[in-house]
């Protein structure tokens, strides 16, 4: 098999480790077509023969996609998704499976597996997965990093700043909320500027959207 010429790679920018395409299948001969597909548009490329054998060399933090058969020597594909979610990981997979296969590939995308390609697969379609994987990656791994950050602002502040900044979401002025707290309008705006400031925000609807936003994920 070779990979068409007009496929160009996806290489994420501003990532801290290159992205890594892990396949899993006990098939040496699917692992080697994979391997040489993948390498061929320059993507880094880790093969393991089995579930257990991948869990113990993933790396939360490598940037990448998991390509990976329905049945496996130790765990079927769906049990490894769920492992993975349990994990907390949020690595988009590929789900391979062969014609008999694909009632327990589909369950695999309900539960959010990026796609089922059908064994033998076409060498383009699979790039245009992997490439596909590949910037859904970096999505979420931005968004994960900048509500970190987030969270870290917010940890900076101080009580007092805090209810401020409760009040200042919900939409309250600040002459409301300096009679709520029984202190000066000037006061709160001081609150107001040295939130924002903290909170690398340039207004209060970007103060509101950054703390729904991290909230929501640690709900």
């Amino acid at each position: 098999m070779t990979a068409p010429v007009s496929v160009l790679p996806y290489l994420p920018p501003n990532m801290n480790k290159p992205a890594c395409i892990y396949v899993v299948d006990d098939d040496p001969a699917v692992l080697d077509a994979l391997a040489v597909l993948a390498k061929s548009v320059d993507l880094n490329v880790l093969p393991f023969s089995s579930a257990d054998q991948f869990l113990k060399n993933y790396d939360e933090g490598q940037p990448g996609c998991l390509i990976t058969d329905v049945y496996l020597p130790d765990m079927d594909g769906s049990a490894l998704q769920e492992r993975l979610v349990e994990m907390g990981s949020q690595l988009p997979i590929i789900v391979m499976s062969g014609h008999g296969d694909i009632p327990l590939a589909v369950n695999m995308i309900r539960k959010g597996a990026l796609d089922f390609i059908e064994k033998p697969f076409s060498n383009h379609l699979m790039l245009e997965r992997i490439q596909q994987a590949l910037r859904l990656d970096e999505q979420r791994r931005t968004k994960s990093s900048k509500n970190d950050l987030a969270q870290q602002y917010y940890a900076a502040l101080t009580p007092r700043q805090k209810e401020v900044l409760e009040y200042l979401i919900e939409g309250l002025p600040n002459k409301v909320i300096a009679a709520k707290m029984f202190v000066s309008p000037r006061t709160i705006e001081a609150h107001r500027a040295n939130i924002l400031r903290k909170m690398d925000s340039d207004s209060v609807v970007s103060l509101a959207q950054k703390i729904a936003h991290f909230r929501l994920d640690s709900g």
